[in-house]
């Protein structure tokens, strides 16, 4: 198992860091979708287990267009070292007040808005529910997995894409949030293998432990460290990016724990010789991503 794991990180880890530092925002986009697309399969596939089946063309539809509205945000953005804001009126201000350009701006950036994707998906389930032959009893079922889907994989997975597009410093960020969340899984993985004794979440994941858990933070104050010669954020904004990245990562990692015992399953797919699944790898990256998307903005970290 361990050589299959590492043969598989050894042939994606340099095909992945080359997409991430040099293309650009729009072929990160794409590669973000078609790995949507892959996580949204299996999801659907642990649906099916426990005999919820989506809707699952207009879930992942719904989920490309939310992948589609991160790039255009990206693109949109006027960035300043690393200050990032979008270019949108002041709410209060009467629309009949302002130049018809900035008008036209602020109605664009309501229609191509995750909140905007977000309704149009409910319209969808709506018609869905209403007009598809589907028995009745599948009706709440259907939703509640096509919903989840959406809010639990594809609208986190599209911080992938704002995150590459956060200034010049965008590529070196989100290859950051990866290799944190990679040296936190290979740190704990053999830590938890090598002397793990007490489980940290039993009913959840027997095999996870606390020393595992302790490992993982290390591997990501680590990573932090190494970065902090190369990206140009104080070192405690760094060390405080990759300990919230690391808890949001660990939280990812049990939260799809937890999906894959309730299905009944012990991998999400077998995609990937070693990990399992696609589910399986990027379930840290979920929650990591955007958890150092929402540091960057709401903390501002100055530049060194």
């Amino acid at each position: 198992m361990t050589w299959k794991r590492v043969a598989t990180a050894a042939i994606l880890i340099p095909v992945i860091v080359t997409i991430v530092l040099f293309t650009p925002t729009s072929v990160v986009a794409i590669a973000t979708a078609l790995i949507t697309v892959l996580a949204l399969r299996e999801y659907f596939g642990l649906g099916d287990a426990i005999g919820h089946r989506a809707y699952r063309l207009w879930t992942v539809f719904c989920s490309l267009l939310l992948i589609l509205v991160a790039w255009r945000v990206a693109i949109r953005f006027v960035s300043v070292g690393l200050t990032v804001t979008s270019v949108t009126p002041v709410a209060s201000t009467s629309p009949s007040l302002l130049p018809d350009n900035v008008v036209q701006m602020h109605h664009i950036s309501a229609l191509y808005s995750p909140s905007s994707i977000l309704f149009l998906f409910v319209l969808g389930i709506t018609a869905l529910t209403l007009w598809t032959r589907r028995p009745i009893v599948e009706a709440l079922p259907a939703a509640g997995i096509s919903s989840s889907a959406v809010l639990l994989v594809a609208f986190p997975l599209s911080y992938a894409v704002k995150l590459h597009g956060v200034a010049e410093q965008g590529p070196r960020l989100l290859l950051f949030a990866l290799v944190v969340t990679w040296a936190a899984d290979t740190f704990a993985y053999f830590a938890g293998r090598s002397f793990g004794k007490h489980s940290l979440a039993p009913h959840i994941s027997p095999k996870k432990t606390w020393e595992g858990s302790v490992a993982s933070m290390i591997g990501s104050l680590l990573v932090a460290y190494v970065f902090s010669y190369w990206i140009k954020i104080q070192l405690p904004h760094l060390f405080a990016m990759a300990a919230l990245g690391n808890i949001a990562g660990q939280m990812g990692d049990l939260l799809e724990s937890a999906y894959k015992r309730s299905a009944g399953v012990k991998d999400s797919g077998g995609l990937l010789p070693g990990h399992g699944g696609v589910l399986d790898r990027i379930d840290a990256l979920i929650l990591c991503i955007p958890v150092i998307w929402y540091y960057l903005v709401l903390v501002n970290p100055p530049l060194r």
